[in-house]
């Protein structure tokens, strides 16, 4: 596109590497770039006002009170000002002129580049599900996608208060834990049939409803959101398909949405989010896409994917860094994820498909479990339930041909599988 005309370019601007986007695949691109040797300029362009910061502890620490911002920025505001690195905070970029290698700022700025790393990241779902719901803006409706989504929500979180959750995701899941331990009372609403039941399946999506059950949350499976609607007296009310719920807060937790538009504009290619190669470079090979907002070839599964976790933003910043450093690296690594929810903690590795076959190894009434997933006798995906220092060894498993008898059979032991 041609639609920032200012007249600078990246001769112009004496440009090196620009970042758009505040997050943890941001932070670490722009660190590796530096512990690399790159003498280039940097800038991170991000609306947020806060340095780049990591996001699980947004529905858990931070929402818990347990920690403070700054123990989870990976890197210290004095590291980038030493480093030479410019932080461009709240401010939006508008435009990408991939032909005069320009940024347009929402401040009627520019800025060129010689590399320019897409981080945008995701924002909360409004649509699908929720296309037709009413009242999604009415005041004490919430969506969680940054510390101040975070903040303003972790101040509606009052003992005795009443949060209704419309979704039962990850991070609706890990709100729910989160609020119950502060003394809230939970009612998770969702259409399907257990909690997770589209990313994990059944066989665990049920264990956390037992878990979530047992600690006080109100689960309503089944159930359609119709409509928020505010009483100035009686307050918010969820109406659904299985009778009214009451509120004083109300958690929108619905999935996301990849923020593509600016690369779309750009003319960059795009799909769920924007396509690149195996060393994350677009369509135009100077402009890479990182984190949540790639789409990106893996060679290990021979195919495109697009993730949405800590592990995969921390990786994708690292190798960004290492493509525009001329390194040989690649997108070779198996997605990764991780949740604590009361007393429980998990870890999965791998890449399940929704008709794989789950194999249970242990007793989920034990609290200590693992589950792996088969597609026609290859293990697709392992994930540990309460059972630590397992990952590596099960990381090591995917992809192998081993019985779902013997996967299921706790008399062998894990390490000789």
């Amino acid at each position: 596109m041609s639609g920032v005309d200012d007249g600078n370019s990246a001769e112009d601007n004496n440009a090196g590497t620009v970042v758009v986007g505040g997050g943890l695949a941001a932070a670490h691109c722009v660190h590796e770039l530096r512990k690399g040797g790159y003498g280039k300029p940097i800038t991170v362009v991000t609306d947020e006002d806060a340095i780049p910061y990591e996001r699980p502890p947004l529905s858990k620490e931070f929402l818990q009170g347990k920690k403070d911002v700054v123990e989870f920025q990976p890197f210290p505001r004095e590291w980038y000002a030493k480093s030479s690195v410019e932080l461009r905070l709240g401010v939006t970029a508008t435009a990408i002129d991939t032909a005069n290698k320009v940024v347009g700022l929402s401040d009627s700025t520019s800025i060129g580049y010689e590399n320019l790393v897409i981080a945008t990241g995701c924002r909360s779902r409004l649509g699908g599900r929720a296309s037709n719901m009413t009242g999604w803006d009415l005041p004490g409706v919430h969506t969680l996608r940054s510390l101040a989504d975070s903040q303003a929500l972790k101040e509606q979180l009052v003992e005795g208060n009443r949060l209704v959750i419309i979704g039962a995701g990850w991070i609706g899941m890990e709100v729910a834990a989160s609020a119950r331990a502060a003394g809230v009372q939970v009612t998770v609403l969702t259409p399907d049939e257990a909690p997770l039941a589209v990313a994990m399946g059944t066989e665990f999506g049920s264990h956390v409803a037992r878990l979530h059950i047992k600690n006080g949350v109100h689960c309503r499976f089944g159930t359609m959101v119709n409509g928020i609607t505010l009483d100035p007296e009686s307050g918010l009310k969820v109406v659904t398909s299985t009778g009214d719920v009451a509120a004083d807060v109300v958690l929108l937790a619905i999935g996301a949405v990849p923020n593509n538009e600016l690369a779309a504009q750009a003319g960059l290619d795009v799909g769920t989010g924007v396509l690149v190669d195996a060393q994350l470079r677009s369509s135009d090979p100077s402009v890479l896409a990182i984190g949540d907002i790639a789409e990106a070839f893996n060679t290990t599964l021979g195919r495109s994917l697009r993730v949405e976790h800590w592990d995969n933003a921390i990786r994708q910043g690292k190798l960004a860094a290492a493509t525009i450093l001329g390194r040989e690296e690649s997108y070779d690594w198996l997605p990764y994820f991780f949740t604590d929810q009361f007393d429980l903690g998990m870890e999965y590795v791998g890449d399940r498909a929704a008709d794989d076959d789950a194999v249970l190894r242990g007793d989920p009434g034990s609290e200590e479990f693992i589950i792996f997933w088969l597609r026609k006798g290859i293990i697709t995906a392992a994930m540990n339930v309460n059972i630590w220092d397992v990952n590596d060894h099960l990381r090591g498993l995917v992809g192998k041909s081993i019985s779902a008898e013997r996967l299921a059979d706790t008399s062998l032991d894990l390490l000789s599988l």
